[in-house]
């Protein structure tokens, strides 16, 4: 069975910033903010929700297929794909735009401010899906606008069950697009800020949603997580880590496990709970693609 990933495939800057961000930017003076941060640490990493999702995926033993685009720069990362035997079938490069490119830096809290290219990922809707015997299930993670809402629309229509995974792309639809992407989906996934933003945006709690699909599943971080089927919680708790060293990726690690679960036939509960172990080893590592179970 394969896995089928809707989502960006993008080159991460990775920086660390030693101090707090709160240390440095003052509340009365947000209206003139200028502030400069000294990074002694960067790395550039392969990332995408797309490409880590199917890192994680390939690293537990299952078929990923990633859907997503590259730009003119997409020799490095097509070859990392292959190296890690993942499929490129789904995978356009556009030659007129640079690859998605994502700046991420992190402070001593793990708190993070990111900015981010989407270039390539713009025009990710070029792409279509194609119904195929061996496409079980699929996830809509964070893409370019028209592409989560167009692979939305051809998976329902493929009848290809699919997760529902906005991610920080969630503010880019309004309550009646949202409601819509629940409509289609089997399963919805987001963490806590995002679930109330879903919430807030469509009216419905999170036992109106989980009555509409599946299953809901709201990540809450270091707190584990809550799964709702049916109207009904269930609290699943956390896995602590060893040790904490960057948290950049761990979501995408955990939709990975997400994904290998439903492949395997498991309850929503026991999904996350593979989605916590594999978060908390992730957290533990540095890279988003940089991790082993």
């Amino acid at each position: 069975m394969s896995a089928l990933i809707c989502g960006s495939l993008a080159f991460d800057t990775i920086m660390s910033f030693e101090g707090r961000f709160a240390d440095q930017i003052l509340p009365d003076q947000l209206h003139i903010l200028n502030v400069s941060f000294l990074v002694p640490q960067l790395r550039r990493d392969f990332g995408g929700c797309a490409g880590n999702i199917a890192y994680g995926l390939k690293l537990l033993g299952g078929t990923p297929l990633p859907m997503a685009t590259l730009g003119m720069d997409s020799k490095e990362y097509l070859d990392r794909l292959s190296q890690l035997g993942i499929s490129t079938e789904f995978v356009k490069t556009v030659d007129e735009q640079m690859t998605a490119q994502a700046m991420i830096m992190t402070d001593k809290d793990n708190n993070q401010i990111t900015a981010f290219h989407p270039g390539a990922m713009s025009v990710a809707n070029q792409i279509k899906v194609v119904p195929r015997a061996d496409i079980k299930l699929a996830i809509i993670s964070p893409d370019g606008r028209d592409a989560m809402i167009e692979h939305a629309e051809q998976l329902a229509h493929a009848k290809i069950p699919f997760v529902f995974d906005p991610g920080q792309g969630l503010p880019m639809f309004n309550g009646a697009e949202l409601s819509k992407f629940i409509g289609q989906s089997t399963w919805v996934t987001v963490n806590d800020y995002e679930g109330k933003m879903l919430s807030e945006r469509t009216g419905w709690e999170f036992s109106e949603i989980s009555k509409q699909v599946e299953g809901l599943v709201v990540t809450l971080g270091g707190e584990g997580c809550e799964v709702w089927i049916g109207g009904e919680k269930t609290w699943v708790p956390p896995v602590k880590a060893s040790h904490i060293v960057d948290p950049t990726g761990c979501g995408d690690a955990w939709r990975a496990a997400l994904l290998f679960g439903l492949e395997q036939g498991w309850t929503l509960e026991k999904c996350a709970e593979l989605g916590n172990k594999v978060g908390a080893i992730k957290i533990a590592s540095r890279g988003p693609q940089n991790y082993s179970l």
